[in-house]
């Protein structure tokens, strides 16, 4: 059986930036949660340099829930990566506002947050990332099973490091498939 690939276009332009998602879908005690997280982000200045190197727009659809602690752990972040680099678009849908969407993008059989899909310039599928990244992951197999390995893994602000890092590195994987693009580079003449 062939699978269709979703149109992300449509759903990407109706999603919302993410002070009016919060503003749209967040209780006052959710946007406080949000917003605390949101001040305790800080971008090293190698991490700012980075972003700010970006020369492909890169619109990014984030799939996410309002009462989701990973989501309030880690939609945050990109708000931080955006506002170091206009060319990165970066729009936020409630998971429960679009079945379609939330089926799509279901991750091991249910319905996870925070799901990103990355886009071209022209709405192209380029990749999809989510629901959490892989220290996330170990720290979560560490707490709830034991080690499966010495990683070494943090709590707190050490986590929230690593998950920065972690988010970083795959924007930077897409921008530099979107840079290196045939396509793409032809179309802009570099």
């Amino acid at each position: 059986m062939k699978t269709v690939a979703m149109d992300f276009s449509e759903p990407f332009h109706q999603a919302l930036p993410y002070d009016d998602f919060l503003d749209r879908y967040a209780s006052p005690q959710q946007r406080q949660r949000w917003d605390t997280f949101h001040d305790s982000i800080t971008l090293t200045p190698e991490q700012q340099l980075l972003l700010q190197g970006f020369t492909r727009r890169q619109r990014v659809l984030c799939l996410a829930g309002t009462w989701c602690g990973d989501c309030v752990e880690q939609c945050p972040i990109f708000d931080h990566f955006q506002a170091n680099n206009p060319l990165l678009d970066i729009r936020y849908q409630d998971r429960d506002h679009d079945p379609q969407l939330q089926q799509a993008l279901e991750i091991c059989g249910g319905a996870r947050v925070p799901v990103v899909v990355f886009l071209s310039e022209e709405d192209l599928f380029v990749g999809r990332y989510g629901d959490r990244t892989l220290t996330k992951y170990r720290q979560m197999q560490a707490a709830t099973t034991g080690p499966a390995c010495p990683t070494g893994l943090g709590t707190g602000a050490e986590l929230t490091i690593a998950v920065v890092q972690e988010w970083l590195d795959e924007f930077e994987r897409i921008q530099l498939l979107l840079r290196t693009s045939p396509r793409l580079r032809k179309k802009h003449g570099d």
